[in-house]
């Protein structure tokens, strides 16, 4: 049986020139960086490449990178460092009510310490109305989170108008770019970033690594003790093998983006457009201001999870792999509008640079035979 797998927002295969780059950081590299003799220098090179490699990714100087262990690490740095270390100026943060979890639950925990936030509604589109963010920035506003291309959807959040608007009323910007690093380009200087995370599983690197750009000058109190670690900000033994798989990824990516971008938007418009012609199916959220590698389809009378647990070669998900163990409707597509039926009947399909014509072409039929028998049409 041949299996394809169509999720790639929830983790990516390990691109083969990444795994060749860490393992040697498994066996005969192995020293700590923070070792002052020789193998250790020879490390802390590799690391310090790393960092530049991811740096160069973003627009930004090696020395605004912190790894982290995942993405939501890199959050939960970020919005407690900033709420620590600004709340002089106010406990006022904005976000959005489609941001991944480690945004929300990371926001709700600062409730509970005395600080305020605004969770923005979102059309129908799944974008947030820039007038609605007007008139929720306040004077005592330190913090605006906003998603760049979200995870369930692949919805492009106006990123650099965002940034301009919190900028005009001093509060910081911040952007979760688990899914759009490496997919398209971004430039934190262009843009007005002033924090974005990011995470290697995502990108074709290992799981149990992730980074956060903190501008130059922008002060965050620190997440762990013991060591000084990360600027201080993250003590511990720093993942060599997975920090140096990070920065080749990062390599890989600003190399060969457009390509992959090209070929993959093919895709994932042929396996759209078929998977349209199924009876009462429709895509979720803004079809123009979207991520090239994702399609979030509602097929409408069909149980997604009865879906996915019948398609034993195709992978594909309901909703954030997060959360996926949780049975009830998308935060995402419930804050969108749809109805809890209509929510509990979408696939979120996420393609990859490993995917093929041949596989799309094998999960159009897999999956055009399932809902004709699901809805009686066989």
């Amino acid at each position: 049986m041949q299996f394809i797998y169509l999720d790639n927002n929830a983790t990516t295969q390990i691109d083969p020139r990444v795994l060749s780059t860490m393992l040697p950081f498994l066996k005969e590299n192995f020293a700590n960086p923070s070792s002052t003799h020789y193998f250790g220098t020879t490390v802390l090179e590799a690391i310090i490449s790393a960092r530049t490699q991811v740096a160069d990714l973003i627009g930004a100087d090696n020395k605004e990178i912190i790894f982290t262990s995942n993405a939501t690490e890199a959050i939960n740095i970020a919005l407690k460092g900033v709420a620590e270390n600004y709340s002089e100026k106010g406990k006022h943060i904005i976000t959005v009510s489609t941001e991944h979890k480690a945004v929300l639950d990371t926001c709700k925990n600062l409730e509970t310490k005395g600080y305020e936030v605004t969770y923005l509604p979102v059309q129908k589109s799944g974008l947030i109305d820039l007038d609605e963010l007007k008139k929720s920035l306040r004077s005592d506003t330190i913090l605006v989170s906003v998603m760049y291309v979200n995870n369930e959807t692949g919805v492009i959040q106006p990123i650099k108008e965002i940034a301009s608007l919190a900028h005009e009323i001093g509060a910081l910007f911040m952007t979760d770019a688990t899914q759009a690093t490496g997919k398209i380009p971004i430039n934190v200087d262009d843009i007005g970033i002033d924090l974005l995370s990011l995470s290697g599983h995502k990108m074709y690197a290992s799981k149990g690594i992730g980074a956060l750009y903190i501008r130059k000058g922008i002060n965050l109190s620190a997440y762990t003790h013991g060591g000084g670690h990360e600027n201080g900000l993250r003590s511990g033994t720093l993942n060599v093998p997975s920090i140096v798989a990070l920065g080749k990824a990062c390599e890989v990516a600003e190399q060969e983006m457009k390509q992959d971008a090209e070929r993959i938007i093919s895709l994932r418009n042929e396996l759209e457009c078929e998977l349209l012609k199924i009876p009462d199916t429709f895509v979720n959220g803004s079809t123009e201001n979207r991520i090239y590698n994702v399609s979030n389809i509602c097929f409408k009378g069909c149980d997604a999870s009865v879906m996915i647990g019948r398609m034993r070669n195709v992978a594909v998900s309901n909703g954030s792999a997060c959360t996926s163990a949780v049975i009830e409707p998308s935060h995402v597509l419930a804050a969108m509008g749809l109805s809890n039926d209509n929510a509990f009947t979408s696939l979120r399909f996420s393609l990859g640079k490993f995917n093929t014509e041949a596989e799309i072409k094998t999960a159009i039929k897999t999956i055009s035979e399932l809902t004709k028998m699901m809805l009686g049409y066989a």
